[in-house]
């Protein structure tokens, strides 16, 4: 322990003693300055150099006070040594410590033992040298430098201050204060600023945590809907030979090409899944929403006492299932904020079947309630974007003009999305057996067998 105590007094006040250290400008970005103008502000940045020269003018003023019975050499020394050791602190604090301490028995025996073994001029000048390294180092700095100084006054008193009065005790109580009130300032300092970082970086990590568990959701449910188009795929193209009497053996090949090619790519799915998935994740049972399913979700928030409103404009038409199930999680999300964020207010939901795309508007007032809000970190807005970019949408969220809350997407659905939605909806049944050949079979006769083996 003693070696580790020395270790520490050498690498705080012997290493690099002589080190050019110069006191930065204060930050003018953060606080109630960056609310100047910035011609101020770039002055106001010297606010620390002029602190200190002003306490350099004041111990300059009290040596002067002191020298004016000396003339020469020791007036000088009285008047410009201190105020020089106080402005050299601006540039090499430890420096500037030993220059103060070891000026002390010179500044007294020049004062006429005013004081012993602080005098006046000693006092103030190391008082505030004191002051200013603690100020640009740290707190063990701080302990250090009183304990040396402790050490020099206790030597000062008893080997040279023989019978004179000493003001060790007073001294040393005072800068044990001082230098308590700049530990603590610092320490708590350093601790903001510790957990402002832990906090900056607790945030990222969350953001990212959240767009990746989002883009975990999509994946899967996006997989739940693709895997189902693949099934259909593949099923249809086994039993389409069976719906065209005496097929080509070209025909077969293709759709038995086209069922490998289907079932090939179900299984990379299910691959990809089994890396993106996490090991507790459970295939949900129950088929994934659509936009069929909102008059159940609304009918859930109105049970969890929000006020709203749905509205569905154009002719509604089945979708892609991922367009479906994006729209429903959009719409689900932004409820859930106006029930976290907006208590009390209203809500109101707007589905719109345009040409080309399905747009989505949903709106809610100020809060209203006397509940008091939950903060947000703007998770669910992010989750929302994602949703929205991965489908080629638009996506705009902001205050109302009432004070609310706003959220407008737009998806753009192709026609042949539409069509091909539309087709694969409906599943193949049983294959129908073929029919006997017979004297009325021919084009026509297999055109209408198809017609009718068709849902």
């Amino acid at each position: 322990m003693a070696l580790d105590a020395f270790g520490g007094l050498r690498a705080d006040l012997f290493q690099n003693a002589f080190a050019y250290r110069p006191l930065p400008r204060m930050n003018t970005d953060s606080g109630p300055a960056r609310y100047l103008p910035s011609g101020i502000r770039m002055y106001l940045g010297l606010l620390p150099h002029a602190v200190v020269t002003v306490l350099a003018t004041i111990v300059f003023a009290i040596g002067f006070g002191r020298a004016s019975g000396h003339l020469g050499a020791p007036a000088l020394f009285l008047s410009c040594a201190p105020a020089a050791i106080v402005l050299l602190t601006l540039v090499r604090p430890v420096l500037a410590f030993w220059a103060s301490l070891l000026a002390t028995p010179f500044i007294g025996f020049f004062t006429g033992w005013d004081g012993w073994p602080w005098s006046r001029s000693a006092f103030a000048t190391h008082l505030v040298v004191l002051v200013l390294v603690a100020a640009r180092t740290r707190p063990r700095v701080a302990g250090w430098m009183w304990v040396v100084t402790a050490g020099l006054t206790l030597f000062m008193e008893l080997f040279l201050g023989y019978g004179l009065t000493s003001n060790s005790v007073p001294f040393l109580f005072l800068s044990a204060l001082a230098l308590l009130a700049v530990s603590v300032v610092q320490i708590r300092r350093d601790a903001k600023r510790q957990v402002t970082a832990e906090q900056t970086v607790t945030a990222v990590e969350r953001s990212k945590r959240t767009v990746l568990e989002e883009r975990t959701t999509i994946a899967r449910e996006l997989h739940d809907v693709v895997a189902h188009h693949m099934s259909v795929v593949a099923i249809q193209a086994e039993a389409a030979p069976y719906r065209v009497e005496n097929p080509p053996p070209e025909l077969e090949k293709a759709f038995a090409t086209i069922r490998e090619n289907a079932v090939a790519a179900l299984s990379e799915l299910r691959r990809i899944l089994g890396v993106v998935r996490a090991e507790d994740y459970e295939a949900p049972d129950a088929p994934q929403p659509t936009l069929a399913d909102l008059d159940d979700l609304i009918a859930n928030v109105r049970e969890a006492g929000l006020d709203v409103t749905r509205t569905v404009t154009g002719a509604r038409r089945e979708l892609p299932q991922g367009v479906e199930l994006s729209a429903y999680r959009i719409v689900q999300e932004a409820l859930s904020n106006v029930l976290r964020h907006a208590p009390g207010a209203t809500a109101a939901v707007e589905v719109s079947y345009v040409l080309g795309g399905l747009g989505l508007r949903i709106v809610n007032g100020p809060a209203r309630g006397l509940t008091k809000p939950s903060p947000g970190a703007g998770h669910g807005i992010t989750g929302m974007r994602e949703r929205v970019a991965m489908l080629g949408g638009e996506m705009t969220a902001g205050e109302a003009a009432d004070g609310g809350y706003e959220i407008a997407v737009y998806v753009p659905v192709a026609r042949g999305e539409q069509a091909d939605q539309a087709e694969q909806s409906v599943q193949p049944e049983k294959p129908e057996q073929r029919p006997e050949p017979g004297p009325e079979s021919g084009p026509a006769r297999a055109g209408e067998t198809r017609e009718e083996s068709r849902p």
